[in-house]
């Protein structure tokens, strides 16, 4: 379940309150105004930046936008999309049965987003270049999400937890890492090996096997699994192609090609392919039965989110 279509024009805190959201039978990008309707509580905003935003109060106020016990904040990505897909499931996910959605802050910045995805998609040799103001960009969200009221903080972004332990050192807020999420959840499914004599094995796919799969690869490990992740001529020659067909808006080509990857890892006694990659979600139609194979890291991520926040007890409530 995902939906698409956020647009904010400054970096900015929005305490999203009554949030009329609609559900969509497939993943694809509609209206902002079907995705969500802000509330009036005011907008905290970074300085030096301007756009159009309902009021401004400082970054260094005293009272927190908001005050439950339970209130997750929300760093967005590469990927304002996929933002506001991560916060569609926590609303629906969380209020299931009549149940009231959890309150969340989300702290959106599109030139934040613009630096991750120039950093995704750049030379090697200027990655360490970007890399310092972006990290500091993200603590400096971080930040805003403390004083702002928010008990736990999430990043629904592949990339970003490439610097998660630098992004959330001396945090006093809980964190939840993705990666972390994932892992123990097929932890708990008690999956069995595929292959006899062999560790579970996992397979993960994402547009850079080195840069993201590592925090993947590390994290499941600890759980016991066995990682695969596709060869190099895997990666250039239908990975890459994949992407670029995604990029030139071929969604036809790109779907093929992200079948056939999925495929080469299955074949080698994989249980479950991780698709850790914003591009690779909503490609595959839902009825697709490669699907059933297939695991989204933000579903997981959302969950641990939905069941920390219901852990919290607040006296006010």
């Amino acid at each position: 379940m995902s939906c698409h279509g956020l647009n904010i024009n400054c970096s900015q805190v929005v305490p999203l309150g009554n949030l009329n959201m609609k559900r969509t039978m497939y993943r694809a990008r509609i209206n902002p105004s079907q995705a969500a309707q802000q509330s009036s509580v005011p907008i905290q905003m970074d300085d030096n930046n301007s756009g159009s935003c309902v009021a401004v109060t400082s970054s260094h106020s005293t009272n927190p936008l908001l005050s439950q016990a339970n209130t997750v904040g929300v760093i967005g990505g590469v990927s304002v999309f996929s933002t506001l897909i991560f916060l569609e499931k926590l609303v629906w996910w969380s209020s299931r049965y009549g149940k009231d959605f959890i309150p969340f802050i989300v702290c959106s910045d599109p030139v934040l987003s613009r630096e991750l995805s120039l950093h995704k998609r750049g030379k090697k040799g200027l990655t360490q270049m970007r890399k310092i103001p972006i990290v500091e960009n993200l603590k400096h969200k971080r930040t805003i999400l403390e004083q702002s009221g928010a008990r736990c903080i999430v990043m629904p972004c592949h990339l970003s937890h490439e610097w998660y332990s630098e992004i959330f050192e001396g945090c006093s807020a809980a964190s939840l890492h993705v990666g972390e999420c994932v892992a123990r959840e097929l932890k708990e499914a008690k999956l069995k090996p595929i292959q006899a004599g062999c560790d579970v094995r996992i397979g993960v796919l994402t547009t850079d096997a080195t840069m993201m799969a590592g925090f993947y690869q590390e994290k499941l490990q600890n759980q016991g699994f066995e990682v695969v992740l596709p060869d190099k001529a895997t990666m250039e020659h239908i990975v890459g192609p994949a992407m670029e067909a995604w990029r030139r808006k071929d969604m036809e080509g790109a779907r093929n090609l992200l079948r056939i990857a999925i495929h080469l890892l299955l074949t080698r006694a994989v249980n479950t392919v991780i698709l850790a990659s914003d591009e690779m979600q909503g490609l595959l139609p839902l009825h697709d039965p490669l699907l059933k194979k297939c695991v989204d890291p933000m579903d997981a991520l959302a969950r641990s989110t939905i069941t920390w926040a219901e852990g919290q007890h607040d006296p006010t409530l």
